[in-house]
């Protein structure tokens, strides 16, 4: 016989994600219990850098809850003002050589059919939007509805404002299921929570939290490494990419892909990205992959070649087969939803995955289609299970 609630739905996770659940259940009037066994943002919503993106997704379904999330990042930052250090400064892809200007046009158009502004820019405009930016570049694609938050002071203000009560260093080690298999809450190590409804939230562990519930989610870490420099005054107006980088985000490779990713912050410091390797969960510092950060950043802003890095920090972002994160009920579980595997795009994607996730808690019709985003979808493909730890 199951227990009285304690509450009416509990979030596993308080990264971004998580915290976004909790805003947007608690508003549609949930009684929401957030739980994590670490610090708020204390999993990869604190290795990340803060990205709002549209300008790397191609249109589909990411593409839509990207856009959608966009728009309500901008609501956020309207409500919680400064708080989150939102940053509506926008992005430039650049291309070194014709050929890469040819395909990243091609990409931009398809993009804008799909609602995106992506503004062509030739080589010497260039150089208005991006003065210290290397010379020699063949052009590249402005798109200013991409944007930058910083990730843990906005993780906090999102659980902050939703009222939610936070259970932080409680490890969740079970999840409680009824005779007819229905979920009615959480064990934890410092004793259950009562629930009809259980959110996984947990990020790269989600694949661990869904096993808790008897299903397979085949969420893996891919690491990546971010290397910070000291402050400066402002000097990269925009998030600057290479336009390889998109390709990189889709790739199922295993090994070690590096592609140059350079921005501000509204604190000074320059962040440099991306690398992206499975590797588990090594948190071994990868002398190649800094250096490919290193030299692939001052490739395209020679001046920080004069700039020292003052530390570099990794984090696992949770990455499933096909890209697309889990959003949504799990029918094979009654009671179970989920709301990871968002790999490197959590950040930007939490708002629209909160909002979907009440809706389906509430029993409103969600604003997106969720049928890309089922998370019985990896059932019959007989691929790696997640790792455990």
């Amino acid at each position: 016989m199951t227990k009285r609630p304690t509450c009416d739905v509990v979030v596993v996770g308080a990264g971004m994600v998580g915290a976004a659940c909790a805003l947007y259940a608690a508003r549609a009037g949930l009684d929401v219990r957030l739980v994590d066994r670490g610090a708020v943002a204390g999993g990869t919503t604190g290795a990340g850098e803060g990205n709002v993106l549209v300008s790397d997704k191609e249109p589909g379904p990411e593409l839509e809850l990207a856009l959608r999330s966009a728009a309500l990042w901008a609501d956020l930052a309207q409500e919680l003002g400064t708080a989150i250090e939102y940053e509506p400064k926008g992005g430039l892809v650049v291309a070194r050589t014709p050929d890469a200007l040819s395909a990243l046009g091609e990409f931009a158009a398809s993009q804008r059919a799909a609602s995106v502004t992506a503004v062509p820019v030739d080589a010497d405009g260039l150089h208005l939007l991006e003065p210290r930016l290397t010379p020699g570049m063949a052009g590249g694609v402005h798109y200013p509805q991409d944007a930058q938050v910083m990730p843990a002071l906005a993780a906090a203000q999102l659980v902050r404002v939703s009222g939610a009560r936070l259970h932080t260093g409680r490890t969740v080690t079970g999840v409680l299921r009824a005779a007819d298999g229905a979920v009615y809450g959480v064990r934890t190590d410092r004793g259950d929570i009562h629930a009809p409804a259980v959110v996984n939230a947990a990020g790269t562990w989600g694949g661990d939290l869904a096993a808790l519930a008897g299903v397979r989610l085949p969420v893996l870490p891919r690491r990546g490494f971010v290397l910070v420099t000291e402050p400066l005054p402002r000097m990269i107006r925009h998030k600057v990419y290479a336009a390889d980088y998109v390709a990189d985000v889709a790739s199922d490779s295993a090994g070690l892909r590096t592609s140059p990713v350079v921005e501000a912050t509204a604190a000074g410091p320059v962040l440099i990205g991306a690398s992206r390797e499975r590797v588990g969960f090594d948190r071994s510092l990868s002398l190649p992959a800094l250096r490919a950060l290193a030299a692939g950043a001052v490739g395209l802003f020679p001046f920080l070649a004069r700039v020292r890095a003052l530390r570099t920090y990794a984090g696992f972002r949770p990455y499933l087969p096909d890209h697309l994160p889990a959003i949504g009920p799990d029918p094979r579980v009654p009671g179970l939803f989920h709301a990871c595997g968002h790999e490197g795009a959590g950040i930007g994607l939490a708002p629209a995955t909160g909002r979907l996730v009440a809706q389906t808690l509430t029993g409103t019709a969600p604003e997106l289609d969720l049928t890309p985003f089922r998370p019985e979808r990896f059932d019959n493909d007989g691929g790696e299970s997640p790792c455990v730890h």
